[in-house]
């Protein structure tokens, strides 16, 4: 259903919000303004943003791109200054305001790759600015044959969730699977950025040491039973998004599910599974989803698992997690919104229950349980 308020079915037309799926187009339009002359990724991001702090290293066009700027995200940033994800309205102005008051680095330019939001709202505002075309960047705009996306409620009901920012760049693009479609094929008949596009598209990163990453425009690049693949996941609220290509076999899934207890790569693989069983070089994997079994769990008292709440930070990456006891149970909750319970494996290693990713590990011995301060 893609309006439950309103019983409205979905269909191949249908408009879903696919979150960081996003990040690719903005890449390619960085890298359509690098074709034409007018940018050079090699540039500083001070060229354009003259109020972009300086951290007394440069940070160039390329390190925003393959998330090696050393730059902390700006979904924690915004927690931090206590924004409510998808509740308070957010704007490329708050983002602005966080980061312009940050005074340092988590690590070098081009030493680590650490995945950054930032950075892609940094790579839209040269855009902008650049090109004079602006971004959707209007959470009030009226979106035919949009999906809304949900959560599910108590019981067998849901609950609305969707986004509620101004901010597109790292997330916000509305297509539809058909929009997917016509997109992946220009990478293999090109009728935008011509004949060198998907080589530039798909060219890997690399750290200051030389040592190749996996992340190229936007775009993840893989394997999957022996097949190369390219991909990018998106999840936002109650949106959940997936599109895989292999391009030796020029087969592409893409699949968009509005609602959050979904997990589209585990389908998308499932398609590629059916359809591509001929060309597999490895024998079939487990693809996670509902049918994924996580370690036996054992029993925690309440004073045991009271003594596990708290914020958590991994000082690698900066980022962090809370967890909280309801109902009797252990929660984490991520970045600015969704929670989900513990299963204990051991008094200091769970698993993510109740969700079909939950193979998925959390150990609170490889995470500082402490108080953050920030000023802010």
């Amino acid at each position: 259903m893609a309006d439950l308020d309103h019983n409205v079915t979905i269909t191949t037309a249908s408009v879903y919000q696919v979150a960081s799926m996003s990040k690719q187009f903005t890449g390619a339009s960085i890298l359509l303004l690098a074709q034409q002359g007018k940018l050079s990724l090699d540039d500083d991001v001070r060229k354009y943003i003259p109020e972009f702090p300086d951290f007394g290293s440069v940070i160039t066009i390329r390190h925003l791109i393959y998330h090696t700027s050393g730059l902390r995200d700006q979904w924690s940033l915004l927690q931090l200054a206590s924004w409510r994800y998808s509740l308070d309205l957010i704007t490329d102005d708050d983002v602005m305001s966080v980061l312009t008051r940050q005074k340092d680095l988590n690590f070098k330019p081009g030493e680590k790759h650490v995945y950054c939001n930032t950075g892609c709202t940094l790579l839209a505002i040269i855009v902008k600015r650049v090109s004079g075309m602006s971004f959707r960047d209007d959470h009030g705009e009226i979106v035919k044959n949009n999906a809304y996306g949900n959560e599910p409620a108590k019981g067998e009901t849901f609950r609305l969730s969707i986004t509620n920012f101004d901010t597109a760049d790292a997330t916000s693009l509305h297509p539809t699977v058909e929009d997917l479609a016509l997109w992946d094929e220009n990478f293999y008949h090109p009728r935008v950025g011509g004949a060198s596009f998907r080589e530039q598209m798909l060219r890997r990163g690399k750290l200051n040491d030389g040592e190749p990453l996996d992340y190229a425009f936007g775009l993840v690049l893989e394997k999957y039973r022996g097949l190369g693949t390219v991909d990018h996941g998106g999840a936002d609220a109650g949106y959940r998004a997936d599109m895989t290509g292999f391009p030796e076999q020029h087969f592409s899934a893409a699949v968009l599910c509005n609602s959050a207890d979904t997990s589209p790569a585990s389908l998308v693989r499932k398609v590629a599974d059916v359809y591509l069983a001929q060309d597999f070089k490895d024998p079939e994997k487990s693809t996670g989803g509902a049918a994924a079994t996580p370690g036996t769990g054992i029993m925690l008292t309440s004073q045991q698992l009271a003594g596990l709440a708290g914020l958590y930070w991994k000082p690698d990456g900066d980022e962090f997690v809370k967890t909280y006891l309801k109902d009797g149970k252990l929660r984490v909750s991520f970045d600015l919104g969704n929670d989900y319970a513990l299963k204990p494996v051991s008094v200091t290693f769970f698993h993510i229950a109740d969700v079909p990713w939950g193979d998925q590990k959390i150990s609170t011995s490889s995470l500082r349980q402490e108080t953050i301060r920030a000023v802010f």
